[in-house]
C-alpha cells in the first residue's frame, strides 16, 4: 500500500468512526443534538440556550452584510475586523487626512463619522423552516426556467408579508441545494458610524506577506456604533438619531485563554463547498480557480500601475486591493493544497461508495440513481461557457460605468413590471440600498485606473472562440471583426471622456429615467446598457433555466448523501451560505509539516521581530517602545511571559466569519477571528482535522492596544469588562 493510499484508508477509518475533531458549521436548532460533544469539548451553557435567538448570547450577533460583529456595549457599540470595517474606513480617507494609515478614534458620539453608504448591521431575530411553503406546486413536469420562476415567486411573497414592518429585512435561503428553505427575519439598522480603528500598521500588521500565514501578530479590530431615531427604530443617518440599546451585550474577558480551552465562534460564515460531486471539484482547481487567480493578480498591477501609492486614486482603490491580494492568495494556497494533497481521490472515491451505497438497494436505486446520472450531466453542461462567465463576471466588478449604468437602465425596465414581478435588487424594498450604492460610487473610482482594469479584463474576453462571445458586446466594442487593443483604448478613453455617469446627482436623476430617456441617451456607457441589454438578458435566462434545473436533482443527490452520511455515522450539516452558524473547538496549535509544530500564541515580541520598520511591518513607534519597555500591564499572562497578540483555535470557519466574536464556555468575548491557517483554506472543500487551524486576535491584546496604544479609555470603560 503506498503511503498516499494508506494515508486516505487512515483518515476514513477515522471519519467512519465518528472521531471527527471539531468539524461543522451548525445551525442553532441543530445544538442539541451535538450536546455531548459540545459538553465533551468544554462548554459550560446549556445548548438549548444557543438556540434562542433572542436570548443570550445570540441577540447581541450581527451581520454586516459580509462580515460578523457584536454589540459589546449596551449604547449599540458593535466589534468586528478591521478588515471589515476597511470600506468605511477608506470612505472616510483623504489624501491629507489618512485614515487607514493614521487611525480614528472618537473620543465622544459627535466625533463619530458616517460609515461607507449603504453600511448596515443586521440582527436576526427569527429562522422559520419555509420548506413545504416553497416546494408546494413543484413538479417534474416543469421546465428549468418555470421551475426557478415558482420559487422566486414564492420566496417574494413570503418575504413581502415577513417584511410588512419595514424596520426588518427578510430573505428566504435554501441549504442543501434546495432540499431545505428557511426565512430569515433581521432587524436592519441603517445608521452605522465608524467608532474606531487602530493604525493599519496594526489592524493589518503583515499585509498579504502574513495573511493566511502563522505565526500572526494582527490586531484585527475595529468599532462600529448602531444608531436609530428616538422612537428606537431603525432610521437613515441623522444627527438626531441614538445609540441603539440591544437587549444583549456581549462582556469582554480581559483574561483571554489557555491551551486547550473551549471556544466557539458565533457568525455569518460566507460559503462552503464540501458536499460537491468530484467532477464538480477537479474543473473548480483545475480551471476555474486559476483563471480567477491570474485575472486577481493582473488587476492588483494595473491598480498599482495606474495609482501611485498614498494618492488619492490609490485610497479609493485600497479596499479593493485588499481583497483581491487576499482571494488571490486564497486560491493560490487552494491550488497548492489540492495539488498536494488527496482532495480528488478521496472525492472521486466519495462519489463512488456513495454510487455502490445506493445500488446496493433498488429502493436506493429508485430513490436516488436519477438524481445522480442527471446532477454530473448539468454540470458538465454549466462548465461549457465557465470561462466567459467568468471574465464578463470581473468586467463587471472592475468596471463601476458599465455595471451603474446597465444597473440603471435595468431599473427602468422593472420599474414597468408590479413590483412583485420585477427581479431581485430591483423593487421598492431594495430602493434605498439601490440609492446608497449610487452615492458610495466617487469614493471609490478613478476612470484612469479603472479603464486599466476594462482594457485587461476585455483584451482576455476578446480571445475567447466566437461562439463562446457575445455578439452585442462585441459589435459595441468593435471586436467583433478582429481585436486592436488601440483602437480599444481609443474607444474607451472617449467613453471615460464623456460620460456624466461620474458625477453622483446625474446617476440619482437616471433613476427615476424611463425607458425612453435611456434609449436617446448620449451617454456612451448608457449606451452600452442598452445595445447590449437583450443579449444580456438572454444570458441571465439560460442562467435561470440551469438553475432550475440543477434544483430539480441537488436536492434528491443531497438526500441521497444525508442518508449516506447517517449510515456511517458522519456529521450532518449544511454548507455555509452566509447564515447564522455555530463553530466550536479548543485553543490548539498544530503541526503543519513534518518535525515542526506551532504553538498556539504569539506575543508582542514576535512584533518587534518582524519589524522593519517599512510597511507591512511597520509598528507605530509608540508601540514598539512599549514593547521594549515590557509595558504590559494587566494583560500580561504568565504563561506566555507576555501580552498574547494571536492565537490558534480547531474551529471549523470560512469567510463571513470575519469579525465573529470568540466566546469562551461562558459566552464571553475572549476575541475575534480573523483568518485561518494556510494548510486550512481548501477547508471549503475538504476539511482536514490535522491542519484545520483559526486565527483570532486575542481579547488581551485588543485592550492593551487600545489603553495603552490608542488612549481608547472611552471605551474600554463603556464595555463590561471582566476577569
Amino acid at each position: 500500500m503506498t503511503m498516499k493510499k494508506l494515508l486516505i484508508s487512515l483518515t476514513l477509518a477515522c471519519m467512519t468512526s465518528g472521531l471527527l475533531a471539531d468539524e461543522g458549521m451548525w445551525q442553532p436548532h441543530q445544538l442539541p443534538t451535538i450536546e455531548k460533544q459540545l459538553k465533551k469539548a468544554g462548554l459550560k451553557l446549556d445548548p438549548s440556550d444557543l438556540t434562542d435567538l433572542t436570548g443570550f448570547p445570540m441577540g447581541a450577533i450581527v451581520s454586516l452584510g459580509g462580515c460578523t460583529a457584536s454589540f459589546v456595549s449596551d449604547k449599540g457599540l458593535v466589534v468586528t475586523n478591521h478588515h471589515c470595517a476597511y470600506g468605511s474606513i477608506q470612505y472616510n480617507s483623504t489624501e491629507d487626512n489618512n485614515l487607514l494609515e493614521n487611525g480614528f478614534l472618537a473620543k465622544k458620539f459627535s466625533e463619530e463619522l458616517a460609515a461607507a453608504p449603504g453600511s448596515r448591521i443586521y440582527v436576526t431575530e427569527s429562522i422559520t423552516n419555509v420548506s413545504n411553503q416553497i416546494s408546494s406546486g413543484l413538479n417534474d413536469k416543469m421546465t428549468g426556467n418555470e421551475r426557478y420562476q415558482h420559487i422566486d415567486s414564492m420566496s417574494k411573497k413570503l418575504v413581502a408579508e415577513c417584511e410588512s414592518d419595514k424596520a426588518y429585512r427578510c430573505s428566504v435561503v435554501n441549504f442543501h441545494g434546495g432540499l431545505e428553505y428557511y426565512l430569515f427575519k433581521q432587524l436592519t439598522i441603517r445608521d452605522v458610524r465608524l467608532v474606531h480603528a487602530p493604525a493599519k500598521s496594526i489592524g493589518k500588521y503583515g499585509g498579504d506577506i502574513d495573511n493566511w500565514m502563522w505565526p500572526r501578530h494582527t490586531g484585527d479590530y475595529a468599532f462600529y456604533r448602531a444608531y436609530v431615531g428616538k422612537d428606537g427604530k431603525p432610521a437613515d443617518f441623522s444627527e438626531e438619531n441614538v445609540p441603539y440599546e440591544p437587549a444583549h451585550h456581549l462582556k469582554v474577558n480581559a483574561k483571554g485563554v489557555d491551551e486547550g480551552d473551549y471556544i466557539m465562534v458565533l457568525g455569518y460564515p460566507g460559503s462552503t463547498n464540501r458536499y460537491r460531486t468530484a467532477s464538480e471539484v477537479i474543473h473548480t482547481f483545475t480551471e476555474s480557480y486559476p483563471l480567477s487567480k491570474e485575472l486577481m493578480g493582473s488587476m492588483i498591477d494595473n491598480i498599482k500601475n495606474t495609482s501611485k501609492e498614498g494618492s488619492d486614486a490609490r485610497i479609493k482603490y485600497e479596499s479593493m486591493l485588499a481583497g483581491l491580494a487576499n482571494y488571490e492568495k486564497n486560491r493560490g494556497s487552494m491550488i497548492e493544497s489540492y495539488n498536494k494533497g488527496t482532495t480528488q481521490e478521496r472525492k472521486v472515491k466519495l462519489n463512488q461508495d456513495l454510487r455502490k451505497w445506493v445500488n446496493d438497494k433498488n429502493s436506493r436505486q429508485e430513490k436516488y440513481g436519477d438524481a445522480i446520472e442527471k446532477l454530473d450531466e448539468l454540470v458538465k453542461q454549466s462548465q461549457k461557457t465557465s470561462k466567459r462567465d467568468t471574465l464578463l463576471g470581473y468586467m463587471g466588478y472592475a468596471s463601476q460605468m458599465m455595471s451603474t449604468a446597465s444597473r440603471l437602465h435595468r431599473l427602468a425596465v422593472e420599474k414597468q413590471k408590479d413590483d412583485m414581478d420585477r427581479e431581485t435588487g430591483y423593487q421598492e424594498r431594495d430602493m434605498n440600498r439601490f440609492t446608497q450604492s449610487m452615492k458610495r460610487i466617487n469614493r471609490r473610482y478613478d476612470p484612469k485606473v479603472e479603464q486599466s482594469m476594462v482594457i485587461n479584463l476585455m483584451s482576455r474576453y476578446a480571445q475567447l472562440p466566437e461562439n463562446q462571445r457575445v455578439d452585442a458586446i462585441d459589435r459595441f466594442f468593435g471586436i467583433d471583426d478582429g481585436f486592436n487593443q488601440d483602437q480599444l483604448k481609443a474607444k474607451l478613453a472617449t467613453m471615460y471622456g464623456k460620460t456624466q455617469l461620474d458625477k453622483e446627482d446625474v446617476r440619482l436623476e437616471w433613476m427615476n429615467k424611463s425607458v425612453e430617456d435611456f434609449e436617446k441617451s448620449n451617454d456612451p456607457f448608457i449606451k452600452y446598457a442598452v445595445a447590449t441589454f437583450d443579449a444580456r438578458q438572454k444570458l441571465e435566462k439560460e442562467e435561470k433555466e440551469l438553475s432550475g434545473q440543477f434544483n430539480s436533482v441537488r436536492p434528491k443527490y443531497m438526500e441521497a448523501i444525508i442518508a449516506y452520511n447517517k449510515s456511517m455515522n458522519l456529521p450532518v450539516y449544511a454548507d455555509a451560505n452566509s447564515t447564522l452558524r455555530i463553530t466550536y473547538g479548543n485553543v490548539k496549535g498544530y503541526a503543519p509539516v513534518d518535525g515542526m509544530r506551532a504553538v498556539p500564541f504569539t506575543t508582542l515580541e514576535g512584533i518587534t521581530e518582524k519589524d522593519t520598520g517599512v510597511w507591512p511591518f511597520n509598528s507605530p513607534e509608540k508601540q514598539l517602545k512599549l514593547i521594549e519597555d515590557k509595558k504590559y500591564g494587566e494583560f500580561y499572562d504568565k504563561k506566555v511571559g507576555s501580552v498574547p497578540v494571536n492565537y490558534l483555535g480547531t474551529l471549523d470557519i470560512t469567510g463571513g466569519n470575519s469579525g465573529s466574536p470568540t466566546l469562551n464556555n461562558k459566552a464571553e468575548l475572549v476575541g475575534l477571528v480573523f483568518d485561518g491557517v494556510y494548510e486550512s483554506i481548501i477547508g471549503d472543500w475538504d476539511y482536514d482535522p490535522s491542519l484545520n487551524r483559526s486565527i483570532h486576535v486575542d481579547s488581551r491584546y485588543m485592550l492593551w492596544v487600545m489603553k495603552y496604544v490608542d488612549g481608547a479609555d472611552n471605551l474600554i470603560d463603556e464595555m463590561d469588562i471582566v476577569d
